[in-house]
């Protein structure tokens, strides 16, 4: 209990991540081809059109294996203090939201963006937590 209670923070932050890019990732699978046709759409007008089924896919297996990594990380931290894993997964957890970001500013969805910089503020502050 007192592991838990010393990296409540870190422990927080990192549930967050889990709920967010494991429920983004289960979304992707489950809607496949909704999530497609509508990525399709989104970036019809820029460079990336003809990579859409290829960048949905690299960010699926991103969200999933931070999240994956996030979950190993809450155990450790949790159990014995360890914050190797943690740390694995709030770096992909940042890389991810970075991929994302560039993402919405290259379709010139400036909104979209915005919001993921909602999210990566506490992935880059958990990242900066376990670093210390």
């Amino acid at each position: 209990m007192e592991t838990i209670l010393q990296y409540a923070a870190e422990l927080l932050i990192l549930l967050f991540l889990i709920i967010t890019f494991l429920q983004s990732g289960l979304d992707k699978i489950l809607d496949w081809n909704g999530n497609l046709s509508w990525l399709k759409e989104h970036f019809k007008e820029t460079p990336m059109r003809n990579s859409v089924p290829l960048m949905l896919g690299m960010v699926l297996v991103a969200e999933l294996v931070a999240s994956v990594l996030c979950i190993i990380g809450v155990y450790q931290l949790a159990t014995n203090g360890g914050k190797t894993m943690a740390l694995y997964g709030a770096i992909l957890s940042s890389i991810t939201l970075l991929m994302l970001l560039f993402g919405q500013r290259v379709a010139k969805d400036y909104a979209g963006a915005m919001t993921i910089a909602v999210y990566f503020i506490p992935a880059i502050f958990l990242v900066f937590l376990l670093q210390a």
